[in-house]
C-alpha cells in the first residue's frame, strides 16, 4: 500500500459541515483544527500539538468519538510520512490504527457530521493516491459518509452556503464516479452545475458532464481556502 503525502483537508472540511447545526461552544474542532491543519501541511510540530491534545481529550474520556477521528486522521497523514519515508512496516501499522480509530469513531457516534465528514474527507482524498484490493473498502466508507451526511442535511440543505454544499455534491460524485457508478455521479454532478451557477463547482461539474472525468485538483477542496 502506498500512502501519497497529499493535502487532507477535514480539518477545514469539517468546520463548514459541522457549523451548520451546531453552536461554537459545543465545537470540539475548534479546539483541535488550525494545529492540524497546519500539521497536514507540513508543519510537525503543530501536528504533535494537535496530536496530544486528542490524546489528552481520551485519556479522560476514551470514547470522545470527535477526539477519535481527529486522531485517527493524524495517524493516517503520519502513514504517509512513514511510506516516503520507505518505512513501509511502520506506514502499515499507523494506517491500520488510523482507520480503526476512525471507525471507532463512527461507531460511536454514527449520526455526527463532526465525525462523518473528518473520515470520508480523509479517506476519499488519500485513496485518489493508493492502488490495491484495501483501496475499495476505504472508498465505501468514504461513500458511506457523505451519503449519511446528506441524508442527516437533507431537509435544510438549501440553506447551506456555497462551500459546504459544493463539497457534499462534489464528495458524492466523485465518489460514485470512482465507485463505477457514473449514473449516481452525473446526477449530482448536474445538481452542482445548476443549483451553484458561477462557481468553480458549476465550472468543473460541467467539465465532467462533457468528458467524464476530471483531475484530482478540481475534483474537490474547492472555493474559499484553495484556489479556483
Amino acid at each position: 500500500m502506498k500512502i501519497q503525502n497529499v493535502c487532507l483537508v477535514f480539518a477545514a472540511v469539517a468546520a463548514f459541515f459541522w457549523g451548520a447545526s451546531s453552536s461554537a461552544q459545543e465545537r470540539y474542532d475548534l479546539k483541535v483544527r488550525n494545529d492540524f491543519f497546519a500539521g497536514l501541511m507540513g508543519d510537525a510540530a503543530a501536528l504533535e500539538r494537535g496530536m496530544k491534545a486528542t490524546e489528552e481529550t481520551l485519556a479522560a474520556n476514551p470514547k470522545h468519538a470527535e477526539a477519535l477521528v481527529w486522531h485517527g486522521g493524524g495517524l493516517y497523514y503520519m502513514a504517509g510520512q512513514a511510506f516516503m519515508k520507505g518505512d513501509a512496516k511502520r506506514g502499515m501499522e499507523l494506517a491500520q490504527k488510523g482507520v480503526e480509530e476512525m471507525d471507532r469513531a463512527v461507531e460511536l457516534a454514527p449520526d455526527s457530521v463532526a465525525v462523518r465528514v473528518p473520515r470520508g474527507s480523509t479517506l476519499l482524498t488519500a485513496t485518489r493516491y493508493q492502488q490495491g484490493p484495501h483501496v475499495q473498502p476505504l472508498l465505501e466508507r468514504a461513500a458511506s459518509d457523505f451519503a449519511h451526511t446528506y441524508k442527516l442535511q437533507e431537509n435544510y440543505l438549501d440553506k447551506l452556503g456555497e462551500h459546504p454544499k459544493g463539497e457534499l455534491l462534489f464528495a458524492l460524485a466523485d465518489a460514485n464516479a470512482r465507485m463505477g457508478d457514473k449514473g449516481k455521479a452525473r446526477g449530482f454532478y448536474e445538481r452542482a452545475s445548476k443549483e451553484l451557477p458561477g462557481t468553480p463547482y458549476a465550472k468543473y461539474a460541467a467539465e465532467w458532464l462533457e468528458t467524464g472525468k476530471l483531475e484530482a485538483r478540481k475534483a474537490g477542496c474547492l472555493g474559499c481556502h484553495s484556489g479556483k
